[in-house]
């Protein structure tokens, strides 16, 4: 099935995956972020907005077994942004996409945002690490469960990536079990 068409018609597998985010949001603390950090200022969504390749992850259920795992931000018209999550079980080649909104929790400049991908139900995303050129960024949900390294290409240097797992690190982040994502040849043309 195209990826559009699931958009359009949500599978019961869909709706599965986000159910686990939802309850976990629910105990989590939902928007919150995580203590002793803090989310970056000076922040210009316009230069976030684009696609984001996912290049590591602490796992979780509702991304469980994806490889190949893109964000695309965009605006939405009610001032929100528009949050569409794609990946691939590249064992069993099944796509998976998420469409979800997000509003910042405070100012605009403040990388702090509410995200939903199921409802009313919302989850803190906090940007705590970006590059000055908005190529890289380290991403916390609302606790230390949930950490995202996220850069604007498949693929990231090694420096740089060893930089942002030891910030993750020094933020208490149990690096140890960061998953590295696919993103090579096997992932479907883009």
């Amino acid at each position: 099935m195209p990826l559009r068409d699931l958009i359009r018609r949500p599978s019961r597998r869909h709706f599965a995956c986000a159910l686990p985010l939802v309850a976990t949001s629910l105990l989590a603390g939902c928007t919150g972020i995580p203590e002793g950090t803090q989310a970056v200022e000076g922040f210009e969504l316009d230069r976030y907005l684009g696609r984001w390749y996912e290049i590591a992850r602490l796992d979780h259920s509702f991304e469980e077994g994806l490889d190949c795992v893109t964000a695309d931000y965009s605006r939405r018209d009610d001032g929100g942004v528009k949050v569409i999550n794609a990946g691939v079980n590249l064992e069993t080649g099944e796509p998976n996409l998420a469409e979800g909104k997000a509003y910042f929790i405070e100012a605009p400049s403040v990388a702090r945002l509410k995200v939903s991908f199921f409802g009313p139900f919302y989850g803190g995303y906090n940007v705590l690490a970006l590059d000055p050129d908005y190529r890289h960024a380290l991403v916390a949900g609302p606790n230390r469960d949930y950490l995202w390294i996220l850069a604007r290409t498949p693929t990231m240097a090694p420096d740089t990536y060893q930089a942002l797992v030891e910030r993750a690190a020094e933020l208490d982040f149990a690096v140890e079990t960061l998953i590295e994502v696919e993103q090579g040849t096997a992932c479907p043309t883009r």
